[in-house]
């Protein structure tokens, strides 16, 4: 098999060129099916395209609410911590701030 990159000699088992490291077959993350070019699948017709920003999207939106529930907890900490100092106004504040970001169900 050659290399569609640098045109060098693969094994026909390769999955990457062993010169540049281009891929040589692709694997359809639906369908396991096996092929020796990337788009769409030979097999279920599913874009790859498509399917890695539907899953880049997902992984981001789970970052994202982890994120603001990271924020809000040390929020709550720091108005705990801070307690004897400022006489729970910062707690108050967080707490306060907690509740108008909450929608009615």
């Amino acid at each position: 098999m050659d290399c569609p990159k640098c045109h060098s000699r693969a094994r026909d088992t390769a999955q990457f060129c062993p010169k540049c490291h281009a891929p040589l077959r692709y694997r359809c993350p639906k369908c396991d099916h096996q092929q020796e070019h990337g788009g769409t699948c030979d097999s279920c017709g599913l874009d790859f395209l498509k399917y890695v920003s539907a899953t880049m999207a997902v992984q981001q939106m789970r970052a994202e609410k982890a994120r603001d529930q990271n924020r809000k907890r040390s929020g709550l900490l720091r108005g705990v911590l801070l307690l004897p100092v400022d006489m729970g106004f910062s707690l108050v504040r967080s707490l306060l701030a907690g509740l108008r970001g909450r929608s009615p169900s």
